[in-house]
């Protein structure tokens, strides 16, 4: 007679089985991104890094010149002009006491 096999597998045991099956394929995957990775700079050449670089180089030359003219257009112009005479009153106020011999206080009011 054959019996129904009604083996139970606990969820923490399914949990790391495909924990351990992720973390397999992750791995399997950051080392051929690694090996693409290197492959490529193995066969890095001058002409190859200068082919890349020069038009990033030109473009940032580019926008440099830009933002430097417009900087000092900004500049130019002038909103805030002042002719009269500036005058400044400051009032200060001192107030200090001691109590005992050690303890001063101070209070300096600025107006």
């Amino acid at each position: 007679m054959k019996q129904e096999d009604h083996r139970i597998v606990p969820a923490w045991a399914a949990g790391i089985a495909v924990a351990s099956i992720g973390v397999g394929a992750g791995i399997t995957g950051v080392g051929c991104g690694a090996w693409l990775v290197l492959n490529g700079l193995a066969s890095v050449t001058l002409n190859s890094v200068l082919m890349v670089t020069l038009p990033l180089a030109g473009l940032a030359m580019i926008v440099t010149a830009i933002g430097g003219a417009i900087n000092k257009a900004r500049a130019a112009i002038t909103t805030n002009v002042y002719e009269a005479p500036v005058t400044q009153h400051t009032v200060i106020d001192n107030s200090s006491t001691t109590r005992g011999m050690f303890f001063a206080r101070t209070r300096n009011t600025i107006r």
